[in-house]
């Protein structure tokens, strides 16, 4: 016999509760461990100490989470339990990089260059679907035959563009049929990269540049890097070199560096400040980049200021019309003399000159500073470590910071010093700490990744077995990289791999840190949209972050949704966090077409990984 209730239950929903009741019941269960899950974690990995949040703030952001998850498990659940696929993109948004908008930002009445630069504000989406492979789009030939031949079906250039590349390292391609390659069969095109390297280290006064390293020079900031030939070789001399370009809708820089398998992100000289901590990086190199250095009183030449590090260099490449003379003296006064006022007031000496090349080195001495003519530029004041996207600065940075210490005084070793880390604020044991664990956990991941590529790996015609996963991973980003232990993880096991390590907005600022190792890495704010093209990266992982969202007020489905657009086709996903939220992020993997895997990692905690892999899809 029925009781009461439920007597009263059967009147209004009938004998038996309808599916969708029951469909509502779970959503509410599901959103209240979500809720649970994320709460009862910090915001990032335990080491990363935080002040207590406002409670009632805090509850608020809780609140409305809560009903962004439930409406996303709500669409879930349409259709009595079944998952509905989301649709793909139309061909418009094949190569679609959200935040440059360009017509948007020229309504928005942006100019001078700022119509092309960053505005998020602008390219808000919200038309949720996938954005889909050209129909020409072939899986990328396995490294190192990647760094020198690709397909182009896979990028975005016109035959024209191609033709009239102008900068040094975009002449060295070649275009056969639908690939393009980076050098030529007795590989003379790619010596003509070896002897400028050469060239710029004998400028440095070193024997030859496989001594870069020893003289300091482990980070290059590469300004309009052409398409990478240039970082291609630094690489291959182990010295990080990261290409930063304007966004162009044709012809990026940026897509083919990234397409190379080469370090690389879309950024600009125009108002804004590039996503680094204040002296980041050893040398900035600039060969044809198209900046005006001397416009706007100096402002970018501030910014080459802020991003080097004490003693580093400034190396440019810029020749000289014919019509202004030939002659050594006259390129130096074409040059030199438009930047003299600036460099001398930035304590940058001119280190060395051979043809079209010129080397500023950057002053060791802080109180070089002090010992200016009266009206120099200002110093800033305060710290500007966290700089995300701010307004370029009309004042000299750094000149009081802790870590101003010259390039040439790092510690030659694989790691840093204790004192080098203690200067960061991080104890040297909590950094071996997070290491080993890293070593550990690289090593799950590839037994994970290996049996599943073997078995469930999309064989295409004509191809033979899959080799082994470091064979076919490229382009790695860890999204909340910490203190870059999975970059060292890598290092050590030698796969030939790079990390992009992005440090969350937000999060314990590891980013100097990162940089210090000689490790590629940058500021992002993961509400937003990362500065990169569509399929650029083969693997994905991320450590915390999802927790770290639901405290942000940032969609899951959003962020799922830009990994995607970012990952290539058959690429990985590795995302480690609460039980909680892996299971709504593993149903949303579902409903993006993913193969998706929930693993328990049987050590008495509730963290998960998720392992996921991007289908091809040719639709």
């Amino acid at each position: 016999m029925r009781t009461p209730w439920l007597n009263k239950l059967a009147l209004v929903f009938g004998p038996r509760p309808p599916i969708s009741w029951l469909v509502l019941c779970l959503i509410s269960v599901l959103a209240l461990i979500t809720v649970l899950g994320s709460s009862s974690s910090n915001a990032f990995e335990a080491a990363t100490s935080t002040p207590a949040p406002d409670i009632y703030t805090n509850y608020r952001k809780l609140k409305e989470q809560a009903a962004v998850d439930y409406l996303e498990l709500k669409s879930l659940s349409g259709g009595a339990g079944r998952v509905k696929e989301l649709g793909l993109c139309g061909k418009e948004r094949e190569n679609f990089v959200p935040c440059y908008n360009v017509s948007a930002n020229t309504l928005a009445g942006y100019k001078d260059g700022e119509e092309f630069d960053r505005h998020c504000e602008l390219s808000r989406v919200v038309e949720r679907c996938l954005v889909r492979p050209p129909k020409e789009y072939k899986i990328p030939l396995r490294w190192p035959s990647g760094r020198d031949v690709i397909w182009s079906g896979n990028v975005k250039i016109t035959k024209d563009q191609f033709l009239s590349s102008g900068s040094m390292t975009k002449r060295m391609m070649l275009l056969e049929e639908n690939q393009i390659a980076f050098h030529s069969d007795d590989g003379s095109i790619f010596d003509g990269v070896k002897d400028y390297s050469r060239q710029i280290a004998e400028m440095l006064g070193l024997g030859s540049d496989t001594e870069l390293i020893q003289a300091g020079v482990r980070t290059v900031l590469d300004i309009g890097c052409g398409f990478g030939s240039f970082g291609a070789h630094l690489l291959s001399l182990k010295v990080m070199a990261v290409c930063v370009a304007a966004y162009e809708a044709t012809g990026s820089q940026v897509q083919m560096a990234l397409e190379r398998g080469l370090p690389a992100i879309i950024g600009n000289f125009v108002s804004r400040q590039l996503p680094y901590p204040t002296l980041s990086y050893d040398m900035v190199h600039c060969a044809q980049c198209g900046i005006v250095w001397d416009d706007k009183d100096g402002i970018f030449l501030l910014e080459v200021d802020r991003l080097l590090r004490p003693g580093g260099y400034f190396a440019l490449t810029a020749p000289v019309n014919k019509a202004q003379g030939s002659s050594l003296s006259m390129k130096k006064a074409n040059m030199v003399i438009p930047l003299e006022k600036f460099t001398d007031e930035l304590c940058w000496s001119l280190l060395a000159q051979q043809d079209d090349t010129f080397i500023w080195q950057k002053t060791v001495e802080a109180n070089c500073y002090k010992s200016r003519k009266q009206g120099a530029i200002p110093l800033c004041k305060g710290h500007d470590l966290q700089s995300y996207y701010q307004p370029l600065v009309s004042c000299i940075s750094g000149t009081s910071s802790k870590h101003w210490s010259p390039i040439q005084n790092r510690s030659s070793g694989p790691y840093l010093s204790s004192a080098e880390l203690e200067l960061h604020g991080v104890q040297p044991d909590d950094f071996f700490e997070d290491l080993q664990y890293w070593r550990s956990a690289l090593k799950n991941y590839w037994s994970l990744l290996t049996p599943l590529i073997f078995s469930d790996h999309p064989k295409r015609p004509g191809d033979e077995d899959p080799l082994p996963p470091f064979n076919m991973v490229r382009n790695v980003m860890d999204m909340n990289a910490h203190f870059g232990g999975l970059n060292y993880a890598f290092l050590e096991q030698k796969k030939s791999v790079w990390l992009m390590n992005v440090v969350p907005v937000g999060a314990q600022n590891t980013l100097p840190l990162i940089l210090e190792q000689g490790f590629a890495g940058v500021l992002h704010d993961w509400c937003e949209p990362f500065p990169t093209y569509s399929r650029t990266y083969d693997m994905l992982h991320a450590n915390g972050l999802l927790s770290h969202l639901s405290s942000e007020r940032c969609s899951m489905m959003d962020l799922l949704l830009e990994m995607d657009r970012i990952l290539r086709p058959e690429g990985w996903v590795v995302l480690s966090d609460k039980m909680g939220v892996i299971e709504l992020a593993r149903m949303l993997a579902t409903q993006m077409r993913w193969e998706a895997r929930v693993i328990d990692l049987q050590n008495g905690s509730d963290q998960r990984l998720l392992v996921c892999q991007k289908p091809f899809v040719r639709k």
